[in-house]
């Protein structure tokens, strides 16, 4: 059934992962930009664009990953030890990048310093989520319900392909942000540099898409054979119409325009995982209904989600709200 516990609990992950790359992708392109701001003011503007709603973006992050390991144990039991690693290196750096964040306001003899850490940290915690998403697409090798690969499976061409491609990706989401965020010069300067992020995000996409098929003979069923090849024959039209409204917004100097089309190119993407993946959670042999708690768990944890999940939404909302618009750049994080 489509339309039972596990599945809706797979639908609620999926969201929460795809809100932290839609929220979290902009603020790492903002550090991952650091090294192209002219002056430490410049990079005080930046940072001030996402001051208020930073660490709450990182609140998905929390979810997806807290959700994977109390309703479904054994992909979590499974990827863990899969991607160690990339997954550590992540998170260390996010909570490296977090504490430039802070410290970078409470100095001024070490402020450069904090960029840098800043810059480094949003950079390797990006290139490392795409790595990890590269080494889940090509696929864990799972026996007897348990990891049976070895220490370094996740470090292959096509796992380093993807983690290029996302920090490309991001660093875009980053450049529109700021594009619609500020003013002058700092956002003509994002603005020229969002079409060549643009067109590199473009073209590894469609590198990664035509690799993707032969990383396992299933994405290749699914991709070209009936009826799931009408749904994802679907998706290069989708990012056509969404890279026209992208460069359109960019060439009328639109200020939303094309912040929400690149998200959406995100969005559109990640629906062509889902439709490779699906109904699998851990390709290429672990299903949903594998993978997943007991009904009773499921049932206890979901009525958990049904309260948290629409309160964070409706915060997140609101801070966004309230901090709608262009940038004051007189003003300051404290």
């Amino acid at each position: 059934m489509i339309f039972d516990l596990a599945n809706i609990w797979a639908a609620l992950i999926a969201f929460a992962v795809l809100t932290y790359v839609v929220l979290d992708g902009f603020d790492l392109g903002i550090g991952i930009l650091f090294p192209f701001a002219k002056s430490e003011h410049e990079r005080d503007v930046m940072m001030n664009t996402v001051a208020p709603v930073w660490d709450g973006n990182e609140t998905w992050l929390v979810l997806g990953g807290g959700g994977l390991f109390a309703v479904f144990p054994l992909a979590y039991a499974v990827v863990m030890p899969a991607l160690y690693m990339p997954i550590i290196i992540m998170l260390l750096a996010l909570v490296f990048r977090g504490v430039a964040f802070e410290y970078r306001w409470k100095t001024k003899r070490w402020k450069h310093v904090w960029s840098i850490a800043f810059f480094a940290g949003s950079l390797v915690a990006t290139f490392t989520q795409g790595i990890a998403l590269g080494a889940l697409v090509q696929g864990i090798e799972v026996e007897n319900r348990a990891y049976a690969g070895g220490w370094f499976d996740w470090l292959t061409p096509f796992s380093i392909l993807t983690g290029v491609a996302l920090v490309v990706g991001y660093t875009l989401l980053g450049a529109t942000w700021l594009h619609m965020k500020t003013r002058g010069e700092l956002q003509s300067r994002h603005t020229a540099m969002s079409w060549p992020l643009a067109i590199g995000t473009l073209a590894l996409i469609g590198v990664v898409s035509i690799m993707t098929p032969f990383q396992d003979a299933v994405y290749f069923e699914r991709w070209f054979t009936l009826p799931t090849a009408a749904w994802s024959s679907l998706v290069p039209f989708v990012l056509f119409m969404l890279s026209w409204i992208m460069f359109w917004g960019l060439k009328k100097n639109n200020d939303v325009q094309p912040f929400l089309a690149a998200n959406g190119i995100f969005v559109a993407c990640f629906v062509g995982i889902g439709i490779s993946f699906y109904p699998n959670i851990v390709p290429p042999s672990l299903s949903i209904q594998e993978a997943a708690a007991p009904d009773k768990s499921l049932m206890f944890a979901l009525v958990g989600a049904a309260i948290l999940i629409p309160i964070i939404l409706i915060y997140t909302a609101y801070s966004y709200w309230v901090f709608r618009g262009k940038i004051d750049e007189t003003a300051g994080y404290h």
